[in-house]
């Protein structure tokens, strides 16, 4: 009898320690996740500096705050050269209300300033062929878009956050 609750209880036992140590790893693979995809912003969260959702930070330097897609939530932002990266899940296109559409690799940098997010990397947007946007300025009610030449869109179309339709190829 004894031998039987002996196996019983080492059974129960590993059982729970299994379910425990799975649940270890996944904490440490949503860790992993967090780190590869914004290092400084969980840093940040580490010390109890909350940093502002990414609308917000495009908002305070007169950005439109659906510039980049919904689900680009993690991003580093040094505020004295004014460097922006973006950390996108997984390289997408974005349609906007004026029927344009902007093309984003997993990782958008650009140097953020009031009105200005200049020398772009990541971004494209389709003139009959897909070109990489360099530049985008806001003017009240206007974006301009440089992307081997000027183009301007109004702003509106821009103001609303909006889902990524992931792509292949970036």
């Amino acid at each position: 009898m004894d031998q039987i609750l002996n196996k019983a209880g080492s059974y129960w036992f590993s059982q729970k320690a299994n379910k425990e140590l799975t649940s270890v790893g996944d904490d440490i693979n949503s860790l992993q996740t967090s780190i590869e995809g914004g290092t400084k912003w969980l840093v940040n969260k580490l010390k109890g500096k909350m940093q502002k959702p990414l609308p917000e930070l495009l908002k305070d330097f007169d950005m439109a705050v659906g510039i980049f897609p919904r689900d680009a939530t993690n991003y580093e932002f040094n505020e004295e050269t004014g460097k922006l990266t973006v950390y996108i899940p997984a390289a997408c296109e974005v349609g906007y209300r004026d029927s344009s559409v902007l093309r984003f690799f997993t990782i958008v940098t650009g140097y953020l300033k009031k009105g200005r997010l200049e020398d772009i990397q990541g971004m494209k947007t389709k003139v009959i062929i897909w070109v990489n946007v360099s530049c985008i300025t806001s003017e009240g009610s206007k974006l301009h878009f440089t992307a081997g030449l000027k183009r301007t869109r109004n702003r509106e179309a821009y103001e609303v956050l909006r889902d990524g339709i992931t792509v292949e190829k970036f």
